[in-house]
């Protein structure tokens, strides 16, 4: 995928200015890892009458097909039909999309600490992307772009040039011209390339409207094509794109108004309002699991794989957790949750009550040991089903926590969701979903092999015929019945810790060398 960005200039606003916005200085060429393959940015050229960014994807077709597979609604369609032999490393799409947002993240922000007031200033600006993918054709693109200050050139490309009678393709070739902030660019780039697409690579979650408001804020409020693109971009979730739909419409009854869309929605008399809004599920599962620790009385909690941090930012909140650890195999993930939570602003004696470090379930780690309560939210699933005992023995057998509460989705469930196609797991990275009775037949399992009572609980609205949406099963450790696991757990773990030397490597250089490999390989 390719995508250039040109402006031009003086000797009193040169055309380089615009290494500043992108934060990529033009005599280097760059290159990003992302989770598909590799970003290069590079400048083709650099003066002061015109400079030009290029940014170049390289997408790994064998990551796209293991991260995809066309399973659930992560994988794109064609990829779905043809797994080795699509577009999705060569047209622009939401591929391209994050790679703007991951690489470009401080200019789609609008921030440029060097020259904090060119993000400010509008310049003219070239956009030229050679292959895009156009769901509806040039006339569409040119309904997208052109409300928003475009001078649009969309050239269909042909089948097949040597044989003319076979049309045009779905693809056009799109160059950009106006004058505009490069954020607005940048941010409107991020939206609409995958609305052309009309597909997605990832999973459509909630928080993907907080991500639209975001980038969409200035311009799609009041936007000619805002419900399309709105539906589009949410992968055609209607229950997401009402929310989109509904908060875009108060948007733009604040601006009318000049007011906060804060201040307008409190101004509503919420007595007269009968209709309530169904909870997110996610945030049902959280309020479950605080309601399990706190029942037990846990004071030192473990999220074990924490991801992005929302479990441990609604532990933080209680003040009877004293101590919350957040583990995740994934730097990424971690370094994501650090931001949400603002560890680096956090008053110091919150800070104290909250860590967070890198570590895999599938091998055991003395950092573990000692905790009250260790939480397992919507991470099973994720493994591969030969790798259940080994993430089995490392909390139930080595860690062995006063309290495991462990979440996963009930499969029954799913032909509940409108949207899901039968047969499809929620997510492209789940491994397997189980029925109630595959989960409770494992938990039982599991807690009789590591000396655990477990209770079973449900998640969300308990349908009559397929039970609720997510089950949680809480395991609470037979203390009293000082059966031989938990002896041989003890001394399983004793002897793990106490190895300092294996081969020349150090156990903590084994771990981490493990947890790297795992990482790797998860």
């Amino acid at each position: 995928m390719f995508l250039t960005i040109s402006t031009s200039g003086d000797a009193q606003n040169p055309a380089t200015d615009l290494g500043f916005l992108l934060h990529k200085h033009p005599d280097k060429a760059q290159r990003f890892s992302t989770s598909h393959g590799t970003a290069h940015v590079l400048y083709p050229e650099a003066g002061v009458e015109r400079c030009t960014a290029a940014l170049l994807l390289e997408v790994d077709p064998v990551a796209l097909v293991r991260r995809g597979k066309g399973r659930g609604r992560g994988g794109a369609p064609d990829s779905a039909l043809a797994q080795y032999v699509n577009d999705r490393p060569y047209a622009a799409s939401s591929l391209l999309a994050v790679a703007i947002g991951s690489v470009f993240s401080s200019a789609i922000k609008g921030q440029c600490a060097a020259r904090p007031e060119l993000p400010e200033r509008a310049r003219p600006l070239r956009v030229e992307i050679p292959a895009l993918p156009a769901r509806g054709g040039a006339a569409l693109v040119e309904r997208l772009f052109a409300p928003l200050g475009w001078t649009v050139t969309a050239r269909p490309v042909a089948l097949d040039e040597r044989f003319p009678e076979w049309g045009d393709s779905r693809y056009v070739s799109l160059v950009l011209d106006g004058e505009l902030r490069l954020v607005e660019a940048l941010r409107q780039l991020y939206v609409l390339l995958p609305v052309l697409d009309d597909a997605k690579h990832y999973w459509v979650a909630p928080d993907e409207v907080e991500k639209l408001l975001r980038f969409g804020e200035g311009w799609l409020e009041n936007h000619p094509e805002q419900r399309l693109i709105t539906s589009r971009y949410l992968s055609r979730r209607w229950g997401l794109t009402r929310d989109a739909l509904d908060r875009l419409a108060l948007a733009r009854l604040a601006e009318a108004d000049d007011t906060e869309a804060d201040e307008l929605d409190n101004a509503v008399d919420e007595t007269a309002d009968t209709e309530e809004r169904p909870v997110p599920l996610a945030v049902q599962r959280r309020a479950a699991i605080l309601d399990a620790l706190r029942r037990s009385g846990a004071s030192r909690v473990l999220d074990l794989g924490c991801g992005q941090g929302q479990l441990v930012g609604e532990l933080l909140k209680d003040t009877r957790f004293t101590e919350i650890v957040g583990v995740d195999v994934s730097i990424r993930a971690l370094k994501e949750a650090s931001r949400r939570l603002r560890l680096d602003r956090m008053p110091e004696r919150q800070a104290a009550r909250v860590a967070l470090f890198q570590g895999s379930l599938a091998y055991t780690d003395r950092r573990l040991t000692g905790y009250d309560a260790a939480v397992l939210s919507e991470v099973v699933e994720h493994l591969d089903p030969p790798r259940l005992p080994a993430l089995e023995y490392a909390v139930f057998g080595a860690a062995r926590p006063a309290t495991v509460v462990v979440t996963t989705p009930n499969v029954e469930y799913n032909v509940r969701w409108e949207t899901l196609p039968a047969g499809h797991v929620r997510h492209a990275d789940h491994r397997f979903e189980w029925t109630r009775k595959e989960f409770r037949d494992w938990a039982e399992k599991v807690a009789e092999r590591h000396g655990y009572t477990v209770e079973f609980l449900p998640v969300g609205p308990d349908d009559p015929e397929v039970g609720p949406p997510t089950q949680m099963a809480v395991f609470h450790r037979r203390d009293d019945a000082g059966g031989e696991a938990g002896k041989k757990a003890n001394s399983d773990v004793n002897d793990v810790n106490d190895v300092k030397y294996v081969n020349g490597v150090s156990g903590k250089q084994r771990g981490t060398d493990e947890s790297a490999k795992e990482a790797r390989t998860a």
